[in-house]
This record gives structure tokens, sequence and C-alpha cells, in this order.
């Protein structure tokens, strides 16, 4: 099958075996995939993954040992737990110490023209939503994490660093229950796309008002933590949704000084995705797709998706 592999070099492939499912699990044939930060990362020696990248996907069901599955247009969460551990007995699945994880540990991804996962992490596409909206699933329900781990009430002040695509899904998601969020980010024209519902956005961050009760680093860049914890007043809440390759020195003085809570936030459940979806049909996910290119044409796509001006780039199979 075609594929795009990353074994210390990045490279498009023609003959890569077609994965073979386990017991439980399903064989996907992918439709479209996107490109992530995350992959980008793992280029750059991010968790050491070798192998097939990608793992925000749409795709159909061609195998599976539960025929209700068969020919079913599906997403699928990207974390395949052991199922027995603590953790996840209490559903904390995203968090198994032994799972692997589609295209980014120990788990082939999506560029390619099948994968696999268990068939309880697949979820039905709705008939009415297209593969455009459906490949941003996965990156809408990490936004959608953060609802879940803090309780707000409507009245906080909010700020999202980081204008790249999950900065706007992270501060459109928060929209959602707040009235008072602004994405600061550093492109005007990225700004321009982010604009939806009541959000407010800002270019560059120097004259935001400090004393923010939830700030959101989703910048990217090893500075964003110090960024956060500048503007958060005391006893507010940091939500970390930056993943980078390289290391940082962080004064953590503030943090204990102004009493902060620092979460860190990765992976979504998807029906959270796909409730918001429902919820606010008019959400403009497909404003965020830079460019789409071939299979064949991966390694481009890539290139697409390390430019500065670049939103989200698409995979065609």
């Amino acid at each position: 099958m075609r594929a795009l592999t990353f074994d210390k070099r990045l490279r498009f492939v023609m003959d890569r075996p077609v994965p073979e499912p386990l017991p439980g699990w399903a064989l996907i044939r992918v439709q479209l995939a996107g490109i992530c930060k995350t992959d980008l990362e793992i280029m750059k020696g991010y968790m050491g993954f070798q192998g097939i990248l990608g793992h925000e996907f749409v795709g159909t069901v061609e195998a599976c040992d539960d025929s209700a599955w068969a020919g079913k247009r599906v997403a699928g969460e990207i974390n395949a737990a052991c199922g027995e551990c603590e953790l996840c007995r209490n559903g904390l699945g995203r968090h198994c110490p032994v799972r692997s994880v589609l295209g980014i540990q120990g788990l082939d991804g999506c560029m390619a023209d099948y994968c696999i996962l268990p068939s309880e992490n697949l979820i039905k596409i709705p008939e009415t939503m297209s593969d455009d909206m459906a490949v941003f699933i996965e990156p809408l329900s990490a936004a959608c994490e953060i609802l879940e781990q803090i309780h707000v009430t409507g009245n906080e002040r909010a700020i999202v660093l980081g204008d790249g695509r999950i900065g706007i899904l992270c501060a459109w998601v928060l929209s959602t229950a707040l009235s008072n969020v602004t994405l600061v980010g550093k492109h005007a024209d990225k700004l321009d796309l982010a604009r939806w519902n009541s959000l407010k956005t800002h270019l560059h961050s120097e004259q935001i008002e400090p004393g923010v009760d939830i700030v959101v680093d989703a910048t990217g860049s090893a500075n964003g933590l110090a960024e956060a914890i500048a503007m958060c007043r005391p006893r507010g809440t940091i939500i970390l949704k930056t993943t980078i390759a390289s290391q940082v020195q962080i004064d953590f003085a503030p943090v204990v000084i102004n009493e902060l809570t620092v979460i860190g936030s990765r992976c979504g459940k998807f029906i959270d995705g796909i409730n918001l979806l429902k919820s606010y049909p008019d959400i403009p996910l497909e404003k965020l797709i830079s460019a789409r290119y071939p299979i064949e044409q991966a390694i481009t796509a890539v290139a697409r998706a390390q430019q500065k001006d670049s939103i989200k780039v698409l995979i065609d199979l």
C-alpha cells in the first residue's frame, strides 16, 4: 500500500504491507488524513516514533470482527489501550500506561491506504457531515477536553495564545461556554479566519491586560508557558496544549507565588467533538484548510504544512 513513513527521514513508499487487524480491531480504508503539528514535531524527534505518520483521518471499515461496523464511515480515537488496567477500568484509557497511539507511539498511523484500530475506538460519522469536517474531529475533541478538565461559570476571562489550528479550535470551543475569549496570535490572516461566534482576536500579546482567569498555551513554542504564566491572575488556570521536541527552562517561582493551576491537556473524547458539531453546525472548520494534496505528493504536503501561513493541510487517498 501507499504510505508516508518516518524512520529518521521522511519517505513516501508504495510497497508497505497492509496491516493485519488484531482480534477486536478493525481494518480501515483511509479516505482523508490531516497533517498535525505533532506530526511535524515527531520529525524533530518527539516521542522517538518511527513508522507511518498520521492520527487524524476519515475512512471506511473494510474488515472487523464486529460485522456491524462493515462499510461504515468512521473516525477513530487514537489511543489503543489495554482495557484491563486500573486507568482503563476508570474510563481513562487515554492514559493507559501500555497504550499504543496511532502514528505517535508504537502503532502505524493513518497517512496510508489502510490503518488499524480497536473497534471500540471507532466513531461513526453522521451522514450529513462532510469528510472535510469529519477529519477535524480529533483536534476538535482535543480542544473540547479543556471543558472536561476545568469547571467554568461563564464569567471567566480567557486568553488563547497561538493562532495555529489547535489554538483556533481551543478558542472556538471556549467561546461556546464563555463570552469573553480572546485569541492572541502573530498572523493577521489567521486571526481573520478565526473570527467566529463571540471570539475576539488580538495581534501580538504585548498590549493584553494581565490578570487573566484562564490562559491556554497553544503556541507550539518553547516560550509559550512563560508567556502564559506572566498573563495569568493569582490562582488562575493555565492549560498547556503545546507539545514540542525541544527542551526549555522555565522559572516556576511565579507559579508558586501566584498559586497558579497548570493543567496538561491532550486528547479528548470524540463524542464531545461530534456533539459540538451537532450543536454548532456553522462552526467554520473548512476555512482552516490551507491546502490538500494526493498521497503521492505527501512529502510536498508536509513541506506546505511547515510554512508559517499554513493552518491545516489534508492528504487525499
